[in-house]
């Protein structure tokens, strides 16, 4: 679900400008789009229960630079290793990473800052972008809105968690090509307004 680059790992914490998480209009948005889209269409059969029993981190971010959005992400993993009571964390970009290749840009440093800090095997990455094209995939195909969402985001996954859904989940590495046989039965136009209609009810202010 990723595509990269690459670039030196910060030495240091940079001050994280942060806003109230749980109120933001960047929040509330994703938290319908989860509602709506992930858990409504069962896009991911694992993430209903972490929404009902509030165990998702909402970590807005209005970063926009790979450098300090780096150290907010390493920062992030720490926070989740510290609290058992959190599943999972999703740093939502509120202003920054629009554009979907300087996501990927900050995608592939995030993985390689993974593996720099001694997490890998701990947490993996997954990817949700409002631009999101898989590779050979037209912008406007259906299949992209498995992975669109109404801003850019980096979903932190305990990789112990996931191994323990899946060993327990009948054929897991059918969900993907379900869910984008979905995507394709319910068309573009249909993700187009869910999203559309998201953003008019939750408009920052």
């Amino acid at each position: 679900m990723n595509k990269e680059d690459k670039q030196s790992a910060p030495q240091q914490a940079v001050p994280l400008k942060t806003l109230p998480e749980q109120g933001s209009a960047a929040v509330s948005a994703t938290k319908q789009w989860l509602d709506e889209i992930i858990i409504g269409l069962n896009f991911c059969p694992f993430a209903k229960k972490e929404f009902v029993n509030n165990t998702i981190r909402y970590h807005q971010s209005t970063l926009e630079q790979v450098k300090p959005a780096l150290a907010e992400f390493i920062e992030q993993c720490h926070y989740l290793q510290q609290h058992d009571d959190i599943e999972t964390t999703l740093i939502i970009y509120s202003d920054g990473f629009r554009g979907f290749e300087r996501y990927l840009d900050l995608v592939d440093y995030a993985n390689d800052l993974l593996i720099d800090s001694g997490f890998e095997g701990i947490f993996q990455l997954a990817t949700m972008h409002p631009e999101y094209c898989f590779a050979d995939d037209d912008f406007d195909a259906a299949s992209n809105f498995t992975n669109r969402s109404p801003y850019p985001m980096l979903h932190i996954i305990r990789e112990a968690s996931m191994a323990r859904v899946l060993a327990v989940y009948k054929e897991p590495e059918k969900i993907p090509e379900n869910n984008i046989a979905l995507a394709e039965q319910k068309g573009s136009h249909f993700f187009q307004d869910v999203l559309k209609r998201i953003h008019q009810t939750h408009r920052p202010t």
